[in-house]
């Protein structure tokens, strides 16, 4: 059973797209015009919203990760963005998951378990 997926190197991308610049997060930030000022710390999470900005401007996408949060004024040519918290997101969609595909998330979890000696979700 082949499983995979596609895997886009944002970092390669960027390369590419600005050779001989530094492409770091930050630097793309700065060039993008990206506010990263909210970033102390490195975390997962927060780099992973940051790079998400960085690569819908870098691919020409659309101009925010967040777009859905944003209002337009079209008579005084203003947009206003708001930033979606836990409070307005709209809620996630459960989708649950056949008897077969928990069957087979099961054989996965058995595989895991196996390879590795433990497997976290079984616990």
């Amino acid at each position: 059973m082949d499983h995979f997926s596609t895997v886009f190197d944002t970092l390669a991308f960027a390369r590419k797209k600005h050779p001989g610049q530094r492409n770091s997060l930050d630097a793309l930030c700065k060039r993008y015009s990206i506010d990263n000022s909210h970033r102390e710390l490195h975390g997962a999470l927060l780099d992973a919203e940051i790079l998400a900005d960085v690569f819908l401007l870098m691919t020409g996408g659309q101009s925010s990760l967040l777009d859905e949060g944003e209002t337009s004024n079209q008579e005084a040519g203003t947009i206003q963005k708001t930033k979606l918290t836990a409070k307005n997101r709209p809620p996630l969609t459960v989708v649950r998951c056949n008897e077969h595909e928990f069957e087979e998330h099961q054989k996965r979890l058995d595989a895991i378990e196996k390879a590795s000696g433990s497997c976290l979700w079984k616990q």
